[in-house]
């Protein structure tokens, strides 16, 4: 078989990348660091301005050298686009309308805070007023990848840090196109615009949003269920790439941003019953072509720049970090977060982001800013998104000593809501903490044995001190707002006293227990349970079933008939008479 130049170019460049992720990742897994950080380091490493200028001298180097041509570009843009598409499968219509306060209030008010400070510094510094608005408008960007991979990371998204910092991307992503039309009338020759033209540009982009969930709504229901007729997971995996690359498309040709196109992709198949199987076919393309991304921001990060002027990059990239945080962090508590909260958003959203190259490009390739402006501005740019996993480590340490050293403040922010309650926070808790991480599904617990709520805590558990017999304890944890309340100590009268109160205060909220044994968990039951578990019984269960293995049983008839008598007893716990 014989491949072009070009596609052996590709090929090879796909193969150092590929080679560098296997040897890098893992390294940065093993010293508990954030991936998104491996992938910036080895952009920086095998990028031109380290690895490329190295094979000047030492010329069998260049063989290792990561090219930053455009379709190495463009496949990390798609990562940026499969991520945002994973992230609508995550969200429902009721969920986005849900934080319309945190989008349009607290999204809205940081980007136009923000743009103006920066602008105005800029001005002080004595640029000219076109260099201090691109300035303003590019740096009030935060990187959508690089927050949202992080939040995934650490099974944030459900949280209120997590919704709250998705509104302020998702808010971002809307401005893109006024801030490139303002860019655009900026340069030198465009001509003054009228004040309505960023109006028409809000209303132009409004429309196309809703022409493309229209469409969307009409369109991707049935071509999935056509598909899923054919019985072929090849087909099926063509028609997600077909939906996300399409409304990617479609929002593009529109002017507006292709992630925000795949958002909305995401957004309307998560209302149907594809939505598990999609995200789990996607997964793969979405990691490592928003690694690749991340390697692509790497290589703009000019080693020889940085030395040359380090002083001035270094106070670049810590006033942008400093000046965001001290925004963003007050907007935050003024929408309703806690402090804590409020701080760790900030310190995540402090950097800059990746459409800041594009409004970067757009003024230099129009003549908004000189060069030298352009280059200091990319270079800021890519060192504050490749120092963020730190800085928000950082934010989120100090949101948790403030956590800690404010036991009596309220547990959660105001507008939580939709998330689990967890009485206890013993072995069982954490087992179902775990699980309900696994499924990015919210939760907040309160235990009264403090060594327990430290050591959860080191492990980044939401767990709080307190008396989770208390009504008061549990309302401070949201109870009121919550999905469920899970009672999990192993106290019969304890759990009684909590299932009363709880079914007293918040007749509406489900209630799941853990019951002593049969005699138990019917009296649970009698007072209002969903389901109440006997310890009893599960333990016996689980030793039967391993007997039932261990003498020889088939592993599946074995769990069959533990399954039917778990079932039975469960029916019994809940239907006969305590009498």
């Amino acid at each position: 078989m014989h491949i072009a130049d070009g596609g052996n170019e590709v090929l090879i460049q796909a193969l150092l990348f590929l080679g560098a992720a296997c040897i890098v990742i893992p390294a940065m897994r093993k010293a508990r660091l954030s991936t998104v950080m491996g992938f910036l380091i080895i952009g920086v490493a095998m990028g031109p301005h380290v690895l490329g200028r190295l094979a000047a001298e030492a010329p069998w180097l260049g063989a290792f050298e990561l090219d930053d041509a455009e379709p190495t570009m463009l496949l990390g843009e798609l990562g940026i686009v499969f991520l945002l598409f994973i992230i609508g499968l995550e969200v429902s219509f009721e969920r986005l309308w849900a934080l319309k306060r945190y989008v349009f209030g607290l999204g809205f008010a940081q980007v136009a805070i923000t743009s103006i400070a920066i602008g105005a510094i800029a001005l002080a510094f004595g640029n000219s007023f076109s260099v201090a608005a691109v300035l303003g408008l590019a740096f009030a960007l935060s990187s959508t990848a690089l927050v949202l991979q992080l939040l995934r990371e650490r099974s944030q998204i459900t949280t209120t840090v997590g919704r709250a910092s998705f509104s302020v991307l998702l808010m971002q992503d809307l401005m893109v196109v006024p801030i490139l039309f303002i860019v655009a009338a900026l340069s030198p020759g465009s001509g003054a615009f009228s004040e309505n033209q960023v109006g028409v540009a809000l209303i132009t982009a409004l429309v196309a949003i809703g022409a493309i969930l229209i469409l969307g709504r009409l369109l991707l229901r049935p071509l999935f269920r056509w598909v899923a007729g054919a019985n072929s997971r090849a087909v099926f995996i063509a028609a997600a790439l077909l939906a996300a690359l399409g409304m990617a498309t479609a929002a593009e040709a529109a002017g507006l941003s292709a992630a925000l196109g795949a958002f909305l992709a995401g957004l309307l198949l998560a209302e149907t019953e594809f939505r598990h199987q999609i995200e789990t076919d996607l997964e793969p393309f979405k990691d490592l072509l928003l690694g690749l991304f991340f390697v692509t921001v790497g290589m703009q990060i000019d080693i020889a720049l940085l030395l040359a002027e380090p002083l001035r990059i270094v106070i670049g990239v810590a006033g942008l970090l400093a000046l965001k945080t001290a925004i963003i962090a007050p907007l935050a508590r003024a929408f309703g977060l806690s402090w804590p909260r409020a701080i760790e958003v900030a310190f995540l959203l402090g950097q800059a982001g990746e459409f800041a190259f594009v409004v970067i490009a757009a003024a230099r390739g129009g003549g908004a800013i000189p060069e030298a402006t352009a280059d200091y501005m990319l270079l800021v740019t890519a060192l504050s998104i490749f120092i963020t996993p730190l800085f928000a480590s950082l934010g989120a340490l100090i949101a948790k000593r403030m956590s800690n050293a404010k036991i009596d403040a309220p547990l959660i922010d105001a507008e939580e809501s939709g998330h689990v309650v967890l009485a206890g926070f013993g072995r069982v808790g954490e087992t179902l903490a775990d699980l309900l991480n696994a499924q990015e599904i919210a939760y907040v617990a309160v235990e009264n044995d403090a060594s327990l709520v430290n050591h959860a805590r080191k492990r980044n558990h939401r767990v709080h001190f307190g008396d989770a017999a208390s009504s008061e304890a549990l309302a401070g944890l949201g109870a009121a707002k919550a999905a469920a309340l899970v009672v999990t100590i192993n106290d019969a009268d304890a759990v009684e006293r909590i299932v009363r109160e709880a079914r007293r205060a918040w007749p509406h909220i489900p209630i799941y227990a853990r019951a002593r044994d049969a005699e138990h968990a019917r009296r649970l039951h009698a007072m209002g349970t969903a389901l109440a578990s006997p310890d009893s019984i599960e333990a016996a269960l689980q030793l039967g079933e391993a007997l039932l293995s261990g003498v020889g049983v088939p592993d599946e008839v074995s769990r069959r008939v533990i399954q039917d008598r778990r079932e039975a007893e469960l029916s019994k716990a809940i239907y006969r008479d305590p009498g």
